[in-house]
């Protein structure tokens, strides 16, 4: 009987100390760690939760079917998924996924177009300075920005508008000249003929050559020729009738000099001669350099918004040497660049500039200019951090050999504990039973 009264309180000390061992004790964690935020994580289909703060922690238990995959999914991302073991009760195993977003195919820059009218119909239309044709018309394959437009017609006054062009869409330009109120004509001839003939620093043609519908008044007329000095002279111009007007030109003497023409499309560029800067581009006609040496030379055109125009060009004595330069749109200037970030070993949180940003190894392709600070953080290993420079179209590279971290002492199980102070408390009521 005394033995069974042992017995029976020792197993009642036991059924007492079970249940709190037991409280928790079926119980394990899932932690999931994400470098995206808002991510649905799913255990063999079922939705758990969203990532926040780049970990979510599943409560699992551990009696219970276990479960053998999880996957993390958001929109605009491609999904991860990946093998699941369960954990022992009252341990936490952390699982690892890196969402990867889905390319977004770039919408290539697209042109607009111009359509211009005038009235009268049939008025010489200038694009930027450039001649396009006579209205109507459109001016096809325009990259988005504005631009001026000018339109002519003899006896109308000259019309000159600004528009704006988009992508993908058509401007409309309506030019309504007014006529000019009293006009005239010039007839030019030159000894030497076929010169050049210029009207108010406008190119009109070549001598022998009548130009009609001047506005009557006071302009400016030039006329030259290679091997010849330039003919200027300011001329009125009479109202309904023709004036003629002969020009004899001078020769120049045998020298070692000669000129350069220099036009661009779009006007207004820099021009430097040999790197001395010279003047600019008009928007119609050429700029001129007079008194050139003779040999060869080097012209260069610049323009904000446009790439740099360099060209050689051979200069002889007498003669007038031409640079047209067609300007083209420069490439955007990139300001980011890549960043590779890895470390021994894998699977480590990773942080740039305190901001978390996916698990090693991971590669960014935008990253902005400048110097930034890694910071790469494990359980079980000390932290890792370090700055590095990222440069405009090139990828930086951090690589970390982690070191473990100290481990503390484990401390004596509570359990075990307990069973041996309950079996101590049974010896001694057995024994103040014996000496009873």
């Amino acid at each position: 009987m005394k033995l069974i009264s042992v017995l029976v309180c020792v197993l009642t000390l036991l059924f007492l100390i079970f249940p709190v061992m037991a409280i928790g004790g079926n119980e394990g964690w899932i932690e999931v760690r994400c470098n995206v935020d808002g991510a649905s994580v799913l255990f063999d289909g079922t939705h758990k939760g969203v990532i926040s703060g780049g970990s979510l922690t599943v409560p699992v238990y551990t009696t219970g079917s276990p479960y053998t995959t999880f996957t993390v999914e958001k929109p605009g991302y491609y999904s991860y998924s990946g093998p699941l073991a369960m954990p022992a009760a009252g341990e936490t195993t952390t699982v690892y996924a890196t969402l990867n977003p889905v390319p977004v195919t770039p919408t290539p820059t697209q042109y607009g177009s111009i359509y211009v009218e005038s009235q009268p119909t049939g008025a010489e239309i200038s694009f930027n300075g450039d001649y396009r044709g006579l209205a109507p018309l459109t001016i096809s394959d325009v990259y988005p920005g504005s631009y001026t437009i000018t339109a002519e017609k003899n006896g109308y006054h000259t019309f000159t508008t600004t528009t704006s062009v988009s992508s993908g869409t058509r401007s409309t330009v309506y030019c309504s000249l007014n006529k000019l109120d009293t006009t005239g004509s010039l007839y030019v001839i030159s000894t030497p003929s076929n010169a050049n003939i210029y009207l108010d620093a406008v190119y009109k043609g070549r001598t022998p050559m009548t130009i009609s519908n001047i506005a009557s008044g006071t302009h400016i007329l030039e006329i030259d020729t290679s091997g010849y000095y330039d003919w200027k002279s300011t001329v009125d111009v009479p109202v309904g009738g023709t004036k003629t007007l002969s020009a004899t030109l001078n020769p120049m003497p045998s020298s070692t000099v000669g000129w350069i023409y220099v036009a661009s499309s779009p006007g207004g560029a820099s021009v430097t001669l040999d790197g001395n800067a010279v003047g600019q581009t008009p928007n119609s006609g050429s700029l001129k350099l007079n008194n050139i040496a003779s040999g060869l030379h080097t012209v260069s055109l610049s323009l904000t918004g446009y790439a740099l125009y360099t060209v050689q060009t051979s200069v002889s004595p007498n003669t007038v040497s031409e640079v047209s330069a067609i300007l083209q749109h420069s490439a955007p200037v990139s300001t980011t660049g890549g960043l590779t970030v890895s470390s021994t070993p894998a699977g480590a949180n990773v942080f740039l500039d305190n901001q978390f940003i996916g698990i090693t190894p991971i590669t960014l392709d935008t990253v902005t200019t400048g110097t930034h600070t890694v910071t790469i953080r494990a359980d079980g290993y000390q932290e890792y951090s370090a700055t590095t420079p990222v440069n405009a179209g090139a990828t930086s590279t951090v690589s970390a050999a982690l070191l473990p971290a100290t481990v503390p002492t484990p401390k004596s199980p509570l359990p075990v504990f307990l069973i041996f102070s309950a079996l101590g408390i049974a010896g001694i009521f057995v024994m103040g039973r014996k000496f009873r």
